[in-house]
């Protein structure tokens, strides 16, 4: 009988969280004026291929999904603040771009995202991209051993009150391990000292993602696709970290980030 790891370590996924990293940092510097979304998404396909890894997104097919979303990237414009299906569409300068992915590698799933201004861009986009990412990295603080997953969620809803946001709850972080979405889930505000215990081992994806002057969306006519429901711009940024006992440890870190 085969026994397989119930949670992983940092080592484990690490193979699975650089790779992603990789391609993120790839696909930013891929996002100028003039890029196709399905470009992109063909980029990143074909690092895929090349890495022997599996993608978590072209049969992924959930219960809130349209149908099986076939493509490996989630592409976000603008008022496309999550789950964005990429489609044929040019990227303009000033245009609010999230990217989300996921892979299997090596038997464990790695999730992260980023979001970056296409070109010249406005101040306001910039300031709510440094909001997700402060929250993400105060989110991330709290990944430590003896703390509970409210702990997680208090921190990135603080941040983002703090600038002034308000903050849907339908949708956040999660557990990561053998597939993309596990238990627990983490809500993007919460109770601190609630929900699930951390322990060594577990495997979280932490993503704030928060809108200029909303918390409400609505699905778009693809059945993926989710908007705000006043127009205004998202933001989203994401890492998997893995809890240890010396604390948590991004291995979707990119190799320019400063956390």
């Amino acid at each position: 009988m085969v026994f397989r790891k119930r949670h992983p370590s940092a080592d484990d996924v690490m193979p699975a969280g650089q790779f992603v990293a990789g391609v993120l940092s790839a696909l930013e510097a891929a996002a100028t004026p003039g890029v196709n979304l399905l470009e992109l998404d063909r980029i990143a396909s074909g690092m895929i291929a090349d890495a022997g890894a599996t993608s978590c997104y072209v049969d992924y097919h959930p219960s809130f999904g349209g149908s099986p979303f076939g493509k490996v990237l989630c592409t976000s414009v603008n008022d496309a603040v999550l789950h964005g299906l990429p489609r044929d569409q040019v990227l303009a300068p000033g245009d609010l771009l999230s990217v989300d992915f996921a892979v299997s590698l090596n038997g464990w799933v790695a999730d992260s995202a980023l979001s970056v201004v296409v070109g010249d861009g406005a101040d306001a986009d910039r300031q709510l991209i440094a909001a997700t990412r402060e929250a993400l990295q105060e989110g991330i603080n709290q990944a430590i051993p003896g703390n509970r997953v409210g702990d997680i969620s208090a921190a990135i809803g603080v941040v983002g009150k703090d600038y002034g946001y308000l903050i849907n709850t339908d949708f956040g972080g999660h557990g990561v391990g053998r597939t993309m979405h596990e238990d627990p889930s983490i809500p993007n505000d919460g109770t601190p000292g609630t929900g699930p215990k951390l322990v060594p081992g577990m495997a979280l994806a932490i993503e704030p993602w928060f809108m200029h002057t909303t918390d409400e969306i609505v699905t778009d006519e693809d059945g993926w696709t989710l908007r705000s429901v006043d127009g205004s711009r998202g933001a989203h940024s994401e890492h998997t970290v893995v809890v240890t006992k010396d604390g948590p440890v991004i291995v979707t870190r990119r190799h320019d980030e400063d956390f």
